[in-house]
């Protein structure tokens, strides 16, 4: 396939932090053949380095096995030097690109700037499948993956997929097979270290960066953030009967949505403690939802000026908004300043805790 150019990438990360990369595979692809590949194991970037045992049932990547291993600052160059121009390709470009941006700026190094097409997206406009899932969508490429989740074998099955697409399809140009299918690339801008303002990512860390610190002692389980654990809903808990109604969040009603930086289960206990009434999922009586993954407040009071809300819950509570229900989106910085000193979490995460501003739209 003439001009069909680009190169995969995929990761594997250490813990749920986007820059916490523990092993990288690239794949070389020219006129639909893969020329050459990279792969390497690496320690994350100091300080964002804990494991999280999930993640290492996943993948089998220890602390132990990449101990002598080059952290990721110390490869950027030469991964930079394989990629060169090319634009890359990812099964879910969002989560590799994310990689890139947010183990970069807690490295303290310079961008260069990159692009990265999705190959789940391009699977999705071209492949009938229950599942888009790299071992179902290479599988329709007619490529055996078998070390799933061992990121050189993972970024050659994404090579299939779009070089198999490309020749359904009978359209060689890369960012021309894309863009038939209403692909746009995800990128990373460029930028001199430190940057000035973090992706999303990484700001939501730098304020529980003890947690992901390998150095220091691990928390307790339940005290661990959604982030380097599987997200559990937590039970609904009934209002307390002895909760001071003069406290903002007596009487509302809230739900959550995205990673916080406590687990949302005992969220869901400090606010039912406070006579607070919690859903699993946004509803007519919902007052409250709160909104974790960095968001920022002011990028849920302008959410057409920020960063799309592309959660279910999210869309549904800004849609009801629209529909008249007295209903608030709020940042977890401001969840936080309501709890004030119950803030379960010590360290930096605690900082700016304090009296709770009043609330708007009373349940």
């Amino acid at each position: 396939m003439k001009g069909l150019n680009f190169t995969v990438v995929d990761f594997e990360t250490a813990n749920g932090f986007r820059g916490s990369p523990c092993a990288i595979g690239l794949v070389k692809v020219r006129d639909g053949e893969e020329v050459d590949t990279y792969y390497s194991a690496m320690r994350p970037p100091e300080g964002f380095d804990r494991f999280d045992p999930h993640n290492v049932a996943i993948h089998g990547i220890t602390a132990e096995a990449v101990a002598q291993a080059p952290r990721f600052g110390e490869l950027f160059a030469e991964i930079h030097r394989f990629i060169g121009d090319d634009v890359l390709v990812a099964h879910n470009a969002g989560f590799d690109i994310e990689v890139f941006e947010s183990a970069l700026e807690v490295s303290g190094l310079d961008s260069p700037g990159l692009s990265c097409l999705c190959s789940v997206r391009l699977s999705r406009a071209n492949y009938q499948l229950p599942s888009h899932a790299l071992p179902k969508a290479a599988a329709e490429a007619g490529y055996n993956l078998t070390q799933h989740h061992y990121a050189l074998d993972d970024a050659r099955a994404s090579a299939a997929v779009v070089c198999d697409i490309a020749a359904r399809r009978a359209v060689g140009p890369t960012q021309r097979l894309f863009q038939e299918s209403g692909i746009a690339p995800r990128t990373m801008e460029s930028w001199q270290a430190p940057r000035t303002r973090e992706s999303r990512a990484t700001r939501q860390v730098r304020t529980m960066a003890h947690l992901f610190d390998a150095r220091l002692p691990a928390p307790e389980p339940r005290h661990m953030p959604d982030l380097m654990r599987w997200q559990d809903e937590g039970k609904n808990l009934p209002p307390s009967s002895v909760a001071d109604p003069s406290h903002p969040l007596f009487a509302q009603q809230l739900a959550f949505t995205g990673n916080l930086s406590i687990p949302r289960a005992e969220a869901k206990e400090l606010v039912a403690a406070l006579g607070a009434g919690t859903a699993s999922r946004v509803t007519a009586g919902t007052t409250l939802l709160v909104v974790g993954d960095g968001f920022e407040p002011w990028e849920l009071s302008e959410p057409e000026q920020s960063f799309p809300l592309r959660s279910s819950k999210a869309r549904d509570a800004l849609r009801r908004q629209r529909e008249g229900q007295p209903l608030r989106l709020i940042a977890e910085e401001e969840f936080r300043a309501l709890l004030g000193s119950r803030w379960p979490v010590s360290g930096p995460a605690a900082a700016g805790s304090g009296e709770a501003p009043p609330l708007s739209a009373r349940g």
